[in-house]
């Protein structure tokens, strides 16, 4: 960052921007008594550092062997690379689930340049989280956040290996929150953190963090074509299913069986709705839950027992309370009717 030119002219109207900018970031750990535009860059920088020092030593480079064949249909070892971040003694380490897919080894390098072989313990490709472990001591922790406290234009800092690079660091801004992306075909990342700080090949897994050391996020993917805009997985996200991959190696959830947009004035246009809100059902899975109970495409999901639904943060709100097998009502709009649906849920498919 350069906000000073060197000439003291020019450092009066950047102090009072980057004085907010860094009680917007919640660093309690800076003062300014009569501070000078120097003091204060000085101090972002120090707090900036403290921060990546109180995390990097728990980011880990994670690195894989699986097996694929070439072109002549021969089986042949692919070693891929990603990052990770360990958030207990016991040697548990938080990472994607795209960093170790398919994987037949995983070998994790600590910044000390101990490595030890990884085991997976449980993975959740819906929301592209998993966790190895591995046996050691004396291991280096990272501090979990609470994601759902972040605001667009906080600072963040992203911890990872890219391209093979071990800890590195960038800095950046939380440029949105709660955003979706399609990772791959027919498969959506929900709740997303968009932020510009750097993320390149290898990042991925790797924690973003705010300025207290605290790991607000686990880095997942950019958009390849664009600049500064990549998207990490909040980490309460992370908190609300760890412990359930530790003890069952998976996360089960239960399942309406569609998919589905929410309701903008693009979409009520597009499809003539008279609705302001709920969720527009763009496809039944067939044979699903909401398949059988007579949910069709086309139909707009406007309550869930009562509860009313205005968009898709409020289902997936309301689902997480839900258990496989609970039979709920479904106010749904079709074609100028209002009708109730009784619904039995499903268990969500493993992808």
């Amino acid at each position: 960052m350069s906000f000073l030119t060197g000439k003291k002219k020019m450092v009066g109207p950047w102090v009072g921007l980057v004085l907010s900018i860094l009680l917007l970031a919640g660093s309690s750990q800076v003062s300014f008594p009569e501070a000078t535009g120097p003091d204060i860059i000085q101090a972002l920088q120090e707090s900036l550092i403290k921060a990546s020092e109180k995390v990097a030593p728990a980011v880990v480079n994670i690195r894989t062997v699986q097996f694929t064949t070439d072109f002549l249909f021969n089986i042949v070892p692919q070693e891929g690379q990603g990052s990770g971040v360990i958030f207990s003694k016991e040697g548990y380490i938080l990472t994607n689930e795209h960093v170790i897919h398919g994987a037949r080894q995983i070998n994790v390098v600590l910044p000390d340049g101990r490595e030890f072989q990884g085991k997976l313990v449980g993975s959740d490709p819906r929301v592209d989280l998993a966790v190895i472990k591995i046996n050691a001591s004396d291991l280096p922790v990272a501090k979990l956040g609470d994601s759902d406290r972040l605001k667009s234009g906080e600072f963040c800092i992203a911890i990872g290996n890219p391209f093979g690079l071990q800890n590195t660091v960038t800095f950046g801004v939380i440029s949105a929150t709660g955003r979706n992306i399609g990772a791959a075909p027919g498969k959506i990342l929900e709740n997303l953190i968009q932020t510009d700080a750097p993320i390149n090949p290898g990042n991925s897994g790797g924690p973003l963090i705010n300025f207290s050391g605290e790991v607000i996020g686990i880095n997942t993917a950019i958009i390849p074509y664009a600049q500064g805009i990549g998207f990490a997985i909040p980490i309460n996200t992370a908190k609300e299913i760890i412990d359930e991959l530790i003890k069952y190696g998976k996360v089960t959830r239960p399942w309406l069986g569609i998919y589905y947009l929410p309701i903008t004035s693009k979409i009520k246009k597009r499809f003539n709705l008279p609705v302001d809100a709920g969720i527009y059902i763009v496809k039944v899975v067939p044979g699903g839950p909401a398949a059988r109970g007579g949910i069709r495409d086309g139909d707009v999901l406007l309550e869930v027992n009562g509860q009313r639904v205005e968009d898709a943060q409020d289902l997936r709100e309301i689902m997480k309370k839900k258990k496989i097998g609970e039979k709920i009502t479904l106010l749904i709009f079709r074609k100028g009717d209002y009708l109730r649906v009784r619904v039995e849920l499903g268990e969500m498919p493993i992808e």
